[in-house]
């Protein structure tokens, strides 16, 4: 019975189909997983020896991590760098992280030759090896974004003392996440360090964590404005454009910076002659540039385009687009084989990718439908001010001091 009472929904979803749509998918994709697990991962992909990475490594992996960015961005503005006003847009970002990364977990599971041995990486230590410390970091980030997300879990079941407790010590846990994802963040550019007589001189570069680092955190931004402007759909609220427009405008610099270093490397390398004479390769990095970067950046530079919401959304898109197909690129479009082996991703490799997402929105839209992850609106707030109003019951995580007190 508390179990049903504390678990009562707390907004409508529009439209309900979705779900059932997200369901079907997953359904596809678990059956298509149990062939892999039973016949291995040769009955459901085109992978070969000359091709180990292809789709799942771009899409979940690559782009997982990178998408999960937001957490960390969100949680050093609020926590670390004490700007309260965007405590509305944290909760989702944390859940919105969290997701993502249990996402990369699900993927490496049926990517792996041998999945059953996942956990000789805590075990036999490979100090040597960067992917040793990004496993590591993922590892310990995942559970540091639980244990960030734990308050919300629990103010959901009514049980407020226990999240109280948890919050009044969630500085640390907050410094150490913020730590671990910067690390893996940019390690995943070292990851690729090792490959430059593999990966096109448009994109190998002794910067490229810098790169994934700053990449990551200008997705993070617009994860968070996509994040909000499709819950707003979703359930019929609000758009909070006074807290997304500061984001667009943090984001411009951001991808300034992005801009100005690669531009900067590419010069010092001697290599911007490879701008326009790489055939299929300048095309997909001015693609990546464009999309991801300048068009993102015009957009959020206009006041008018940052304080709309189709605006915001419109731009947020954009850049996501772009530094998505930077993952592609760098992983995969952009490497030269030495073997005239192709590659090209099958359907069922694909259904394993689009099951896992749904599973992430799948999962998100119940936390928002029962737990107390948004923010309730008042019709009432004025432009710039946190939403006053409080759900029944027990207090948001949002509504506790830096000590859980309220």
């Amino acid at each position: 019975m508390r179990l049903a009472v504390a678990l009562r929904p707390r907004m409508e979803l529009r439209p309900r189909r979705l779900v059932w749509v997200l369901l079907g998918l997953m359904g596809v994709g678990l059956v298509v997983a149990l062939v892999r697990f039973a016949h291995g991962i040769g009955a459901i992909s085109d992978l070969s020896n000359a091709y180990p990475w292809g789709f799942w490594i771009s899409f979940d992996l690559f782009t997982g991590v990178a998408i999960g960015s937001g957490a960390f961005v969100m949680a050093a503005t609020v926590y670390i760098f004490e700007l309260k006003e965007f405590r509305p847009l944290l909760k989702p970002s944390v859940l919105t992280g969290f997701l993502g990364y249990i996402l990369v977990i699900l993927a490496l599971l049926v990517d792996l030759g041998r999945p059953e041995r996942i956990w000789h990486l805590i075990v036999y230590w490979n100090h040597t090896s960067v992917l040793f410390e990004i496993g590591v970091c993922v590892m310990s980030y995942t559970a540091v974004l639980a244990i960030e997300f734990a308050p919300v879990l629990l103010e959901g079941f009514r049980l407020e003392k226990w999240a109280h407790r948890i919050h009044r010590y969630i500085m640390p846990f907050v410094i150490l996440g913020v730590v671990l994802s910067t690390l893996h963040q940019s390690s995943l550019g070292s990851l690729l360090l090792i490959q430059p007589e593999k990966l096109h001189s448009l994109w190998w570069s002794p910067l490229l964590p810098v790169f994934f680092f700053v990449s990551a955190v200008a997705i993070g931004l617009a994860m968070i404005i996509l994040e909000s402007s499709l819950s707003a759909k979703a359930f019929g609220r609000g758009l909070e454009t006074h807290f997304l427009e500061k984001l667009a405008r943090v984001a411009v610099f951001v991808l300034g910076i992005y801009l100005l270093v690669k531009f900067a490397e590419l010069a010092s390398a001697g290599e911007l002659v490879l701008l326009f004479s790489s055939g299929l390769m300048s095309v997909l990095f001015w693609t990546e540039i464009l999309l991801g970067a300048v068009l993102p950046m015009i957009l959020f530079a206009v006041r008018r385009v940052r304080q709309s919401p189709r605006g915001l959304l419109i731009g947020a898109v954009s850049l996501l687009l772009g530094m998505v197909l930077n993952r592609f690129d760098v992983s995969w479009f952009a490497l030269h084989r030495l073997t005239d082996v192709g590659y090209v991703p099958t359907l069922p490799e694909i259904s394993i990718s689009v099951a896992i997402f749904s599973f992430g929105i799948l999962t998100f839209i119940l936390a928002a439908r029962y737990l107390p992850l948004l923010e309730p609106q008042e019709e009432h707030s004025a432009p710039g001010e946190i939403a006053a109003g409080r759900s029944q019951g027990a207090p948001l995580m949002t509504d506790l001091g830096p000590h859980g007190s309220r």
